[in-house]
């Protein structure tokens, strides 16, 4: 997939300044250092739309970026960062669940977790969450560079296992160094905004 014009159109903390174009949104959700900006940012080639930073939870609103006026993607605050307040972390909490839990236009969600680990208990929270809110869900096991091929199999079912997976949702294996994932996550983004 191919996008020419990609743009951060809004930082949004609050439903009223959401985008009204209409146009479909797939969110990125996972723990700060994941990789989100790294995979955002890979699938749109390009070097730093969304700002990867050595300091996890640097994004603190919700990114609204719009592809070719088709699409939105919408980078969404880390979890489980430390360095932030409790105060703090309860209004990204709320600020989040706003947007996931109420937004028309979020068609689905691309869930980062990092696949050298066993999922976090954050990770499985969002994963309870989000299939609670039955919103279209794809696992993106992130940083597949760093593990051996033939551990894939190993790294895959300790995953699944730990979240208690779910046949209706997907998953897939991604590393923003070697471009693994690229191609079947643009298809699975793209069949979900009903774009195909």
């Amino acid at each position: 997939m191919i996008i020419n014009d990609a743009n951060l159109v809004i930082s949004a903390v609050s439903k009223k300044q959401y985008p009204n174009d209409g146009l479909p949104e797939i969110a990125f959700v996972g723990r700060s250092n994941v990789g989100k900006s790294s995979l955002i940012n890979t699938i749109l080639d390009r070097k730093n739309l969304a700002h990867t930073s050595g300091q996890p939870g640097k994004t603190q609103t919700l990114n609204f970026y719009r592809l070719d006026k088709k699409l939105f993607f919408v980078d969404v605050p880390g979890y489980g960062f430390a360095k932030v307040s409790k105060k703090k972390r309860e209004e990204f909490g709320q600020m989040v669940e706003e947007y996931l839990s109420s937004r028309p236009l979020l068609k689905g969600v691309v869930s980062l977790i990092d696949a050298r680990h066993q999922p976090t208990a954050d990770d499985k929270l969002m994963y309870d969450w989000l299939n609670y809110y039955q919103i279209p869900l794809i696992v993106v096991a992130t940083k597949a560079d760093k593990i051996a091929r033939g551990k894939f199999n190993a790294a895959e079912s300790e995953i699944k296992k730990f979240l208690k997976f779910k046949s209706e949702n997907d998953f897939l294996f991604f590393s923003a160094v070697e471009k693994t994932g690229v191609d079947e996550l643009w298809q699975w983004i793209l069949q979900k905004a009903d774009l195909k």
